[in-house]
């Protein structure tokens, strides 16, 4: 996979990327059943939009056989990364703790989800 910056991918395409680190490869008609049970997207926009990732680079093409079959040329990880180092330059004045009060405040986090959060912070408070 792709570890160079990755080309800012739009929201769609983030949709797109998101099935495809699921689904692992997978055809157009694959990722396309997939986004239409939360997206009214039609066949053809979905796979232009791919074909627009393929153009930057943020899936590869198997075009070895009569179907087509796309992966995702970018890690999950680092493009999380990226776009939250993003997030947080521009939005938060480069204060991750003001993204992180911003995420626990507006969203219902389960007492599990608290749990490994806290388990996190224990973790970084004994590594420095």
């Amino acid at each position: 996979m792709n570890t160079q910056p990755i080309n800012k991918p739009t929201e769609s395409e983030l949709e797109i990327l998101n099935i495809l680190w699921t689904l692992g490869p997978a055809t157009v008609k694959d990722v396309h059943e997939k986004l239409a049970l939360t997206k009214d997207t039609g066949y053809t926009t979905t796979l232009k939009i791919m074909q627009n990732m393929l153009g930057k680079q943020l899936v590869t093409r198997d075009a070895s056989s009569k179907i087509h079959v796309y992966t995702a040329a970018v890690n999950q990880e680092q493009a999380q990364g990226e776009m939250v180092q993003k997030i947080i330059q521009t939005m938060f004045n480069g204060s991750a703790m003001q993204l992180v009060m911003q995420a626990l405040g507006n969203h219902k986090t389960s007492d599990s989800e608290l749990a490994m959060i806290q388990e996190y912070l224990e973790k970084k408070k004994t590594k420095q």
